[in-house]
């Protein structure tokens, strides 16, 4: 099996590739993002082992692209033991797992055999109501044809009423899935997020997709407005 390891610590990397290599797995090394992608691209792997924090491009940066590009080999990203949101945002970019350093060898392989096992995913399904869909995979939004650009945030929030399509969905649950379950920060930051998406995807196309019940949360029209 071809080991793709993309870690910009020398010393790191020559010992995730020894031990691989030990364990049986073919092992490429790149130190950066950039060189990093390119293998990943014209290169045939079975799973890339993809540390977040590297050289001209990051990790987060290499994996959007990847899937931007239709590449679906399964990512293991490498993540920084004290980075409370790392694990959430490389998930949301694409990858398939995490491991925070340090970290164990048995374990590293462990997942890393767990993840040839499953195989490249499919590819992420294209959200849609009405004229407006959501790519998950490329990140990209539109409505009526027309590119939608959305912080990280926005995205979160239009994904998750786009999976829930003439549901209500309440302040709490907003809160509990795009924010954070432990989240003790005003609750209002739900009904400036909504606004700010309203601006985006409702106010230039002149038809409203998303609803405000009053007393219960939020609704996405499945039909598009």
């Amino acid at each position: 099996m071809r080991v793709l390891v993309v870690e910009d610590e020398r010393g790191l990397a020559a010992a995730i590739a020894r031990g691989l290599t030990e364990e049986g797995f073919t092992v490429s090394v790149a130190h950066d993002g950039a060189d990093g992608l390119w293998s990943a691209r014209h290169e045939p792997y079975d799973v890339i082992v993809l540390d977040i924090m590297l050289p001209r491009l990051s990790g987060y940066e290499v994996v959007r692209r990847l899937r931007a590009r239709s590449v679906w080999t399964p990512v293991l990203m490498l993540t920084a033991k004290d980075g409370e949101y790392d694990e959430a945002d490389a998930l949301d970019l694409g990858a398939d797992d995490y491991l925070s350093k340090p970290f164990s060898y048995v374990v590293l392989v462990a997942r890393l055999r767990a993840l040839l096992r499953r195989g490249a995913p499919a590819r992420p399904a294209v959200l849609a109501a009405g004229d407006l869909t959501l790519d998950p995979a490329r990140r990209r939004c539109e409505r009526a044809g027309q590119e939608i650009s959305l912080t990280a945030r926005e995205f979160m929030l239009l994904e998750f009423l786009l999976r829930r399509p003439d549901e209500v969905v309440s302040k709490t649950d907003i809160l509990t899935h795009v924010w954070d379950e432990n989240f003790d920060g005003d609750t209002n930051i739900v009904e400036v997020y909504i606004g700010y998406l309203r601006r985006k995807i409702d106010a230039p196309f002149r038809r409203h997709i998303i609803e405000t019940v009053r007393g219960a949360g939020y609704r996405l029209l499945g039909t598009g407005g």
